[in-house]
């Protein structure tokens, strides 16, 4: 089974669009300047590991965000590899796997190696229910993981009275040369009774699902967005959404608060973790958004959400 998405995007890209790119990437990655890292300031530990009332948002880094919602912990694409592609980790981590307490579902957006670590996975504790894309469960039953939900697009499961709804994003799929989009993808809408609504993105470019998440789930409080892996434009725009198209996308959802996420961690495209920020603030400045619309979370901070 080979999956695709509903817009008919030019993703993935070639082999040769991708040595077009790394061909012209050679010089210009000389001249930038990674200085800027994400803020991070001390978890509290001894708060999330005693908290099972409140709820709360923590940014790990890049797409892992450890999430209380209605007593369960939840955390999104966990990932604390210090290497990707060769490339070190720019930043670390807001928790460290170790300190992370026991983990009750693990959501995955999809199977990407910075979205889908194994032995990230792994290292937490808990009794780590993965609700997955479809395609998904049998490879990762071969990992050695056991309780898996797999879902398509808008299918729904519910955990411990939380309800975790699948939802579309314009990417794909790939861990080997021969599995290509042989597994879904896509981002959660986390729905529960007294808490927030909370919608993860995943990674996605800019599409029209947005505007259908925002008209099937018309009262999200909390979106977390990505914003980084952008450049070029030209070869990245069909799978990753620039700071801007984040914004437009956040506004087509209709949600009450954007988080940025998916930037200051790894070396995924040409765009640095500043260079990502400075043109999400431009476009807040253009939109007159505020920051508590716009929630730049600094590593490790827990934002206790409110309904």
């Amino acid at each position: 089974m080979r999956y695709t998405n509903s817009d008919p995007a030019a993703v993935p890209k070639t082999f040769r669009e991708v040595r077009q790119w790394r061909r012209q990437r050679g010089g210009k990655m000389k001249d930038k300047d990674y200085s800027y890292q994400v803020p991070f300031v001390d978890p509290d530990l001894v708060y999330l590991h005693g908290n099972s009332t409140e709820p709360t948002l923590t940014w790990v880094g890049h797409s892992t965000f450890f999430m209380q919602l209605a007593g369960l912990n939840i955390i999104t694409d966990p990932i604390w590899a210090e290497k990707l592609a060769f490339h070190r980790r720019l930043t670390r981590p807001g928790i460290s796997a170790a300190d992370v307490p026991p983990v009750d579902v693990i959501l995955i957006s999809h199977s990407h190696y910075d979205h889908l670590n194994i032995a990230s996975l792994k290292q937490l504790t808990g009794s780590k229910v993965l609700i997955v894309p479809v395609g998904l469960a049998d490879k990762l039953r071969r990992k050695g993981f056991s309780s898996i939900i797999e879902l398509d697009w808008w299918q729904s499961a519910e955990v411990s009275g939380v309800k975790f709804t699948f939802v579309p994003a314009q990417h794909w799929t790939r861990r080997t040369l021969v599995d290509t989009n042989s597994s879904l993808w896509g981002g959660f809408v986390i729905e529960c009774k007294d808490a927030p609504t909370v919608y993860f993105a995943g990674d996605s470019g800019y599409f029209d699902g947005f505007k259908q998440i925002g008209m099937r789930f018309p009262d999200i409080d909390v979106a977390l967005m990505p914003i980084g892996a952008y450049d070029p434009e030209w070869f990245m725009g069909p799978q990753h959404v620039t700071p801007e198209e984040a914004l437009k996308a956040f506004r087509d959802t209709g949600a009450r608060c954007f988080v940025p996420m998916h930037y200051g961690s790894y070396k995924l495209a040409d765009d640095t973790p500043r260079e990502a920020l400075d043109r999400l603030e431009a476009e807040m400045n253009r939109l007159r958004l505020t920051a508590e619309t716009v929630r730049i979370l600094p590593h490790g901070e827990t934002w206790q959400l409110k309904k």
